[in-house]
């Protein structure tokens, strides 16, 4: 076995993971390794080959892989150590990680401080219960994706997309792009899950059709699929009678969601959030286990790739204090928790000492509503006042809370949209 040892190991070489390992570089951290099982930097950026991505970050639309290649480069100009092709199997509450790869077999990395960047993955047909066969021409949203932009294959030349998630509205726009003709989205949900400029850019300017309240319910064929057939439901999500049609297709594409990527979390026994199914992380994306961090889609699922980029950072900068003891361990932590129309908060804990000037609060709606105020309450004071236009549940909301409003009381703050 190899023994290594680095002052910050970080997993994941996504958006996520390379602006945390960047921040930590430049806030002083001397050696900072990425650890990323795949064959290259990048993450999911390397097969989204349509723009839009940056326009928060760098003020102009990039495709995912110049985006990414913003980051790559930078972690080459600042010498941060990485492996590719590197399985991460296990991580210890001592900060040691087991991980092993072809060229150097098992390694023991031993770790100032750990960031945990693994990204979330695609939920497949076994998790969505559609009865039938098990033919091939059936794939997650992501797969076709890369199939199609990494590998030179088409998959299909008639598409079903089941779910409105914004992976399968890009893939509907690049399907037909393509040649492939996209018979429609059915949505189970009475509302679209991906954003809006998704909808009107993928679906309306090529006049595919979204069905609300519509799922799938069985698959045809044996070896190769032959069809689906779907059908309306009810507010209870069960099947109208009467309402059951017949598809020809040969691909069905699911985009039933994406659920962050945990089971390293789990095996650590971090506290995870019943809501955003990804870690509880403090002010400095710390999670229940000290000097282990927590970043990106890890921690949940966002809509923007700056977002993640963002968490990433604050992160690396969390990791960097730890190392030189500068972040306050000992208070304990106030609760932000999700109050009207709220569906969760993240952070979920802070400790006041710690707060940078500013502190970002991550949160999503539980329904759409219009002309609306988002609240920060604490001990009865308000300490956030932001009007909205509209909200709607797939757009993550991000707001700034100016620290001086929270040092004067230890209670919990609440993070509420109401109309108003």
């Amino acid at each position: 076995m190899k023994y290594i040892e680095t002052d910050v190991a970080v997993i994941g070489g996504g958006p996520a993971g390379l602006a945390a390992a960047t921040e930590a570089k430049r806030q002083g951290v001397e050696n900072v390794l990425i650890i990323e099982r795949d064959v290259e930097l990048g993450g999911i950026l390397q097969q989204c080959i349509h723009d839009g991505f940056g326009l928060h970050r760098f003020g102009k639309r990039l495709s995912g892989c110049e985006y990414a290649e913003n980051f790559i480069e930078e972690v080459d100009n600042q010498d941060i150590d990485v492996k590719i092709k590197t399985i991460v199997l296990e991580i210890t509450k001592e900060k040691i990680i087991y991980a092993m790869n072809e060229s150097e077999g098992m390694m023991r990395i031993k770790c100032g401080a750990i960031i945990l960047a693994m990204g979330c993955r695609e939920r497949t047909r076994s998790q969505v219960f559609i009865w039938g066969t098990r033919p091939s021409g059936v794939l997650t949203a992501g797969t076709v994706q890369r199939y199609i932009n990494m590998e030179g294959y088409l998959p299909g030349k008639k598409a079903v997309i089941l779910g409105s998630g914004d992976i399968g509205l890009i893939m509907a726009r690049r399907m037909t792009l393509e040649g492939i003709k996209v018979e429609g989205v059915y949505e189970l949900m009475s509302s679209p899950g991906g954003l809006t400029r998704n909808i009107c850019q993928c679906l309306d300017d090529y006049n595919i059709p979204m069905h609300l309240s519509t799922t799938v319910v069985k698959i045809h064929g044996n070896k190769k699929l032959e069809g689906v057939t779907v059908a309306q439901v009810d507010n209870n999500r069960n099947p109208i009678k009467g309402t059951k049609k017949y598809i020809e297709c040969d691909l069905l594409v699911l985009a039933v969601g994406l659920i962050p990527e945990n089971e390293l979390s789990r095996k650590l026994e971090v506290k995870i959030d019943p809501r955003t199914k990804g870690p509880v992380v403090d002010e400095s994306f710390m999670t229940s286990v000290e000097g282990v961090f927590a970043a990106g889609n890890v921690v949940t699922v966002f809509d923007l790739v700056d977002y993640v980029s963002i968490t990433g950072e604050i992160a690396g900068r969390g990791a960097a204090r730890y190392l030189e003891g500068n972040l306050n361990l000992k208070d304990e932590y106030q609760s932000v928790i999700p109050g009207e129309n709220v569906n969760f908060v993240v952070p979920q804990i802070i400790r006041k000492k710690n707060l940078e000037e500013q502190l970002p609060i991550y949160f999503r709606v539980k329904q759409k509503e219009k002309k609306v105020k988002v609240i920060g309450e604490i001990d009865g004071e308000i300490c956030l006042d932001k009007k909205h236009v509209v909200v709607l549940p797939p757009e993550m909301i991000v707001e700034n809370i100016k620290t001086e409003k929270l040092m004067s009381s230890n209670n919990e703050l609440t993070i509420s949209v109401k109309v108003g």
